[in-house]
């Protein structure tokens, strides 16, 4: 039986923003929401954020089923444990201790901790990360796999931030051990504040034994404090995810300028081109292909579909199958039928358009007035012509023809053709004339 208690209380002033720290996104996902779906993900009996009262609570939570304690006044890590503890008064197994920062944390990081528990049921048990830059992490001092001590960076003598194994800011350690520990701690330090890695020396004292076990993957672990660290853990997310999908049958033409969000679907043997974005809540079918510069968010994409270059769906947008969606088409709150064609230079909003339609270059569906947005309707194997606006609400019937150059503002019935521009005006020599007046008013000027 455990328990997660997330640590997100810090202010994250390095971040020099005006978005909380651990609020700042990942994947199109914030940073503690990372960290809360993983301990989710491992069903813990209760998950506790550890926040700050600056922090809006409904933003943590974001309809998850957690429990949120508030840290009033930022006195460190010991403090913020303090508070989660106390929130879980009647607890008496295991405490998993994490960081709200450290989202690319996965559960294969974690599992050397809880093979370790299996072995030693009642000590204080700290995750370690042995790395090459060791910045500002808390070092560990040991005698085998016993932790002595964990000295924090400002306050580590210059033989101690030589160490290269450092505190990974993880922990598994019983309640009652926290109940009995934390009473204890001091803040007589550098910063001032009660450090739950004193917990250690505490335990130690009190003939309690704390032993470390060291992840393989530290990289996991990075916490982000400034935009650098939050664009170099990016770039990490983004390399995993597309090692996943090119694993999972997805082809990725250049997998370094593709663009992945935390939940993005994408079907078996779909092709990706350079430079695609895709934003929170889209998925993709089976062999569909995804042109260059295109950017996706919130929307489907069934099997065969096609799409771009140069094309931006919105949310609600559904493209059916073997669809086509070419150069620098917008669509938004639309469903495409199958094998439908919007191949150049439109916007679709608040539209429905049945299977085998074919939309013209140039075709609009003038679906906002300024105040409210109204539906656009078209049929199957309707052809919309080139420069056409369809002005909301209409409803074009199945297999009707659209002329070019045509401003919709009634019904068309299905199999009609719709007109709807003025009548064609020549007027014989007027240009000739026109340019034999130009020529001489610029020669008496001269």
């Amino acid at each position: 039986m455990t328990t997660a208690l997330i640590l997100a209380a810090g202010m994250g002033t390095r971040m020099n923003s005006s978005v909380p720290k651990v609020l700042h996104s990942v994947g199109g996902k914030a940073m503690v929401h990372h960290v809360i779906d993983l301990a989710l993900s491992m069903n813990m009996e209760r998950v506790v954020v550890i926040a700050s009262p600056y922090l809006d609570k409904e933003q943590i939570v974001s309809g998850r089923q957690i429990e949120v304690a508030i840290q009033e006044k930022p006195l460190g890590t010991g403090d913020a444990v303090r508070v989660g503890v106390d929130h879980i008064k009647d607890y008496e197994g295991d405490v998993l201790i994490l960081s709200g920062d450290v989202p690319l944390i996965e559960f294969e990081t974690l599992a050397p901790l809880f093979n370790k528990r299996e072995l030693y049921p009642e000590d204080l048990l700290v995750l370690a990360m042995r790395v090459e830059d060791p910045r500002q992490y808390g070092r560990l001092l040991t005698t085998d796999d016993i932790v002595d001590g964990i000295i924090e960076y400002k306050d580590a003598s210059f033989e101690q931030r030589a160490i290269n194994l450092c505190n990974a800011g993880v922990y598994l350690i019983p309640a009652a051990v926290l109940r009995a520990l934390l009473p204890l701690l001091s803040s007589q330090n550098a910063a001032g504040e009660f450090y739950l890695t004193d917990i250690i020396a505490l335990a130690k004292a009190q003939g309690l034994i704390s032993r470390y076990v060291e992840t393989p993957h530290p990289e996991t672990l990075n916490g982000i404090n400034n935009r650098v660290e939050l664009a170099q853990a990016e770039k990490i997310m983004q390399q995993r995810w597309r090692q996943r999908m090119m694993l999972s049958g997805v082809t990725l033409i250049d997998p370094d300028s593709t663009f992945f969000a935390h939940d993005t679907i994408i079907g078996k043997d779909t092709v990706i081109h350079p430079n695609v974005t895709f934003a929170p809540g889209v998925i993709v079918g089976n062999e569909a292909t995804i042109y260059p510069f295109c950017h996706l968010e919130n929307c489907v994409l069934n099997s065969g579909a096609k799409v771009g270059p140069f094309a931006h769906l919105r949310t609600g947008a559904i493209i059916g199958e073997k669809a086509v969606v070419g150069n620098f088409v917008e669509i938004k709150d639309t469903t495409l039928g199958a094998k439908t064609k919007v191949k150049h230079l439109s916007y679709l909003g608040n539209a429905q358009i049945g299977d085998r339609a074919n939309i013209g270059a140039g075709t609009i569906t003038c679906n906002y007035d300024g105040f409210n947005k109204s539906p656009t309707h078209i049929g199957n194997d309707a052809f919309i012509g080139s420069n056409t606006s369809l002005v909301a609400p209409v409803h074009v019937g199945e297999g009707a023809i659209i002329a070019a150059g045509s401003v919709i503002t009634d019904n068309v019935p299905e199999h009609s053709l719709g007109i709807a521009r003025q009548q064609q005006i020549n007027k014989p020599v007027w240009a000739k004339n026109f340019r034999t007046t130009v020529s001489e008013l610029k020669s008496r000027k001269s």
